[in-house]
């Protein structure tokens, strides 16, 4: 297979196809075909996906699923459930489907059933989130748990943060959960400021247990905790999700509440594993396996269904259309919903460090745009920010609506206004002001033709979340396997960290930074200043005891 799918006949022929459009409008494909917003559109397990506000035609459709089988993407699909290495750069299998994958299936890795291995890592996560949640975990001075505090950074921290904002109703009324992922110090104390450290009990979500944003937090909190409680109280107010039993038993805590998991799933794909301990001790065992169940529901539908009615190969190729024929170098995602609101947050690591890359799996160079900028915030908000530049900016960006029919509140003018929105904005995005009469000042002008796809969901459930996550997991496999890149590593993470830790060393020191003289001369700058500060702070302190 080619490094670039534009070697491929049919890419010129989408190109082709993309300049035979250019002057077709929303308008003219919805009066073409009366019956346009429900044939364009698909359904699975109570997802339903509206793709008809597109400026796509049958023959872009056959186009692009013709792109999908040329670049092998069924074959790809099954290569990942398969346990193959796909991961090439890491040599790593992507087996991140197990983790939700039911226990009485097996799938096998190097001669070990995977499956058998993540259940029991779901029973001993059970057996604590159950005994918190009861109240039989107690703390060094026997009080129960009332706070669990999540350090991490990354998918340690964006997958279980969303998720726990999405299922708030959902949470036990006596336990809460905090996050700390920033290695900025105002991130810890804010979460630290009015806790009890007799009833928090601390997760350390760390893979190598090295990580230094993390581990520095982690050392705060211990040092808090210390401080007030005693070195004796770590083992009982700390656990940790990594795989370094060592450098766990290193830091005082006790390998038996140190869960694991696997270099076959991807941070930003760890959710459903023991990353998500801090989501199942506020909403249960039971509830965190209906996410678990959500989600292999759409797995199973991505591997079987056919390519023209699978939810994620759609919306995967619908973003191939816009990205690499249509020229959109941003992509938003706009849940009006705002138990959702940390969404987009979660899908920018999904998305962009998954698809950033400009050589594919080989290290060839791909030729062409890969991942598009995404971003997004919830409705209305958002249109109180940067709608105006979506009706009427220079530069279209296709967008996916998120909307959840049954809210859990009793609001109903609430919901139907907000639903009323969703429904009008993506209107306003393809038809501009169609329904407008008479003449309108240019700066009042809507062109319309901006292309979105609407998701509704029937209510917001753990199930629902597990499914809404997966079909952009499996969106973003099917990008990344036209485009040709490895979709599962990230070493444009590392070299920024790597260099933070010399300039780091060169921050301490008093030798002279010998970087560039941009850099040399900001760290002089910062030097001054903090040595300016500790020297206040000496005199103050100085002050204070005469």
């Amino acid at each position: 297979m080619p490094a670039s799918p534009s070697a491929l006949p049919v890419w010129h022929e989408l190109a082709t196809h993309r300049a035979e459009l250019a002057a077709t409008s929303m308008s003219e494909l919805f009066d073409r075909d009366p019956r346009r917003g429900t044939e364009l559109s698909a359904e699975h397990d109570g997802v339903v996906l509206d793709y008809s506000k597109n400026v796509i035609t049958d023959r872009t459709l056959s186009l692009l699923m013709r792109l999908a089988r040329d670049r092998g993407v069924a074959a790809g699909i099954d290569a990942m459930f398969g346990g193959a290495r796909i991961n090439t750069t890491e040599n790593r299998a992507v087996l991140h489907t197990v983790l939700r994958t039911p226990a009485e299936e097996s799938v096998m890795l190097d001669g070990v059933d995977v499956v058998r291995s993540v259940h029991e890592v779901l029973e001993r996560m059970s057996d604590l989130a159950d005994a918190i949640r009861s109240g039989r975990w107690r703390g060094a001075t026997g009080r129960p748990v009332r706070t669990v505090v999540n350090i991490g950074i990354g998918g340690s921290d964006l997958g279980p943060g969303m998720a726990y904002h999405a299922l708030r109703e959902f949470a036990h009324d006596a336990v809460e959960a905090r996050f700390v992922s920033n290695v900025d110090g105002h991130d810890i104390d804010r979460v630290l400021g009015d806790l009890d450290p007799e009833t928090t009990v601390f997760i350390v979500s760390s893979k190598t247990f090295t990580t230094v944003e993390t581990l520095t937090n982690a050392r705060t909190a211990r040092r808090w905790l210390v401080d007030r409680l005693g070195d004796e109280a770590v083992g009982k107010h700390f656990v940790a999700v990594s795989t370094n039993a060592d450098e766990v038993a290193a830091f005082g805590i006790d390998p038996a509440n140190m869960f694991e998991f696997w270099n076959w799933v991807g941070g930003r794909y760890s959710l459903p594993s023991a990353i998500g301990l801090s989501l199942m001790i506020v909403i249960g065992p039971e509830q965190f396996r209906e996410l678990l169940a959500g989600a292999h529901s759409i797995d199973r539908h991505f591997r079987t269904a056919p390519l023209e009615q699978n939810l994620p190969v759609l919306l995967g190729m619908l973003g191939i259309w816009h990205r690499n024929f249509c020229g959109a170098q941003a992509f938003a995602v706009l849940p009006y919903d705002q138990r959702l609101a940390l969404l987009p947050a979660y899908l920018q690591q999904l998305d962009m460090e998954s698809n950033g890359k400009s050589v594919d799996r080989h290290g060839r160079p791909i030729g062409v745009d890969t991942a598009p900028i995404l971003w997004g915030a919830p409705g209305t908000n958002g249109q109180h920010a940067f709608f105006q530049m979506l009706h009427q900016g220079t530069t279209p960006v296709p967008s996916d609506f998120i909307g959840v029919l049954e809210p859990t509140h009793t609001h109903r003018v609430h919901h139907d206004l907000l639903m009323a929105n969703l429904f009008a904005q993506t209107r306003a995005l393809a038809f501009g002001d169609l329904d407008s009469s008479g003449e309108r000042p240019p700066h009042r002008s809507f062109p319309g033709d901006r292309p979105s796809n609407t998701i509704l969901l029937p209510r917001l459930t753990p199930y629902t979340l597990g499914q809404l996550l997966a079909l952009y997991e499996h969106k973003v496999f099917v990008q990344g396997w036209i485009w040709g890149v490895n979709s599962f590593d990230q070493w444009g993470v590392e070299l920024g960290k790597n260099l933070a830790t010399g300039i780091y060393d060169d921050l301490e020191s008093d030798r002279a930074p010998a970087l560039d003289s941009s850099t040399n001369a900001l760290m002089m700058r910062y030097r001054r200043l903090r040595r300016a500060g500790t020297a206040d702070r000496d005199t103050a302190t100085t002050d204070e005891m005469i």
